[in-house]
């Protein structure tokens, strides 16, 4: 039975102080409206910011001498492919950013301002982006480009090892935890912090347990509403995810290579299971004892304090409740200027998980895997994986 994932978002469940309440609501949501503007423009300057790129190699390879051009004859060929590559995935970003009109519950925050609709529902040509589009940091498109990287890990056939690797295992320990064949799954509640584009958090439902996923980044927001709502068949639509990947290329094509997404059809979840997506800061938006498990996955090192994670998955777990948790310790922020970080090693990590109040059940050190690695690159990134389960105790 296909069901819509509901996405909720923060703003509605977290509480105001009395007396200012109404102007500080108002001053939240012009910060979250400018937010979100900024995130779609970011989506929208994705072909024009790719082609200068692609521009940027044309003309120097053009200053070259003739003798130089012909002892690289496909080079120009190439960068045609990747124009096309880039046009192919520009096509379905404008794709996705149609369908987020009624993104969230409280969706009049979240609307589009009238020259990113009229970019959305036109064509465009680049002088048209160029005019229509502010200039857009680049952080925010190498965002946008590990986004469409994303879609790899998630939902294509090429991103089946990492998934083996990475979600495997926690999804065999609920199993453990949770049998089917002694429970009813839809009893069972399970939270997926930094739920990504949502593939974790669909196949725990998939197999009948409820799963909320949350996520506090728009650019995975936004597209997985759109993965999770949208498609209803496999291989529905083509991506080119290397197209950006310039350096540690082994062959003429590998830059160019499409991917088809989704491998599987996400529509189809069991009728008796609960399935959503709550937007905002993990932190402020849970706080109730109410989850039988938490499941983490390359999440827990997103903390400006990690701590603070740690106490908070102990605080809205059931007394008896699980935390799951795979990956490593990268510590998002911690070479950001401007940005706190607390980057404890596992040792210590593991120290402050028990002095919280966990007890350990099990724990797997060194298990490695990449990221949204490109498998054809003469260069990958291999992460040495933390995967343990502890349990809150039972109240006496």
């Amino acid at each position: 039975m296909s069901k819509k994932t509901k996405l909720e978002d923060s703003t509605q469940m977290v509480n105001h102080d009395s007396g200012n309440q109404e102007e500080t609501e108002k001053d939240e949501m012009a910060l979250e409206m400018e937010h979100y503007q900024r995130i779609i423009r970011a989506f929208l300057h994705y072909r024009i910011h790719s082609l200068r790129r692609v521009n940027k190699a044309r003309r120097y390879f053009a200053s070259l001498s003739q003798e130089d051009q012909q002892l690289a004859p496909k080079f120009i060929t190439k960068l045609d492919l990747i124009k096309m590559a880039v046009n192919v995935n520009y096509d379905f970003i404008r794709t996705i950013l149609q369908r987020t009109q009624s993104l969230f519950l409280n969706s009049e925050i979240y609307q589009m301002d009238e020259a990113s609709r009229t970019e959305v529902d036109s064509a465009g040509d680049d002088l048209h982006i160029y005019h229509k589009i502010s200039a857009v940091p680049e952080f925010d498109m190498e965002k946008v480009q590990s986004t469409v990287k994303q879609f790899v890990r998630d939902w294509s056939k090429e991103g089946e090892k990492e998934r083996n690797i990475c979600y495997l295992p926690i999804i065999n320990e609920i199993l453990r935890l949770y049998p089917r064949n002694e429970i009813q799954p839809n009893n069972i509640s399970i939270l997926v912090p930094g739920a990504g584009l949502g593939r974790l958090a669909y196949e725990i439902v998939k197999l009948g347990y409820n799963c909320q996923g949350n996520e506090i980044s728009l650019y995975m927001l936004i597209t997985s509403n759109f993965i999770l709502n949208n498609c209803n068949t496999a291989e529905q639509y083509m991506l080119y995810p290397w197209v950006h990947q310039y350096c540690n290329v082994p062959g003429f094509d590998d830059q160019v290579r499409s991917i088809k997404i989704p491998d599987i059809p996400p529509s189809d979840i069991p009728k008796d299971a609960s399935f959503s997506m709550c937007a905002g800061d993990f932190l402020m938006v849970y706080n109730d004892p109410e989850w039988d498990s938490v499941a983490t996955c390359f999440f827990i090192d997103t903390a400006h304090n990690i701590i603070a994670y740690i106490k908070k998955i102990y605080e809205i777990l059931k007394p008896g409740g699980y935390w799951i948790n795979f990956g490593p310790l990268l510590y998002h922020f911690a070479d950001i200027t401007g940005e706190q970080s607390l980057e404890l090693s596992y040792e210590e990590v593991k120290i402050v998980i028990e002095n919280v109040g966990f007890i350990y059940e099990k724990e797997e050190k060194g298990i490695m895997s990449g990221y949204t690695q490109d498998p054809n690159s003469l260069m990958t990134t291999l992460y040495h994986n933390i995967f343990f389960i502890v349990r809150k105790p039972m109240l006496h």
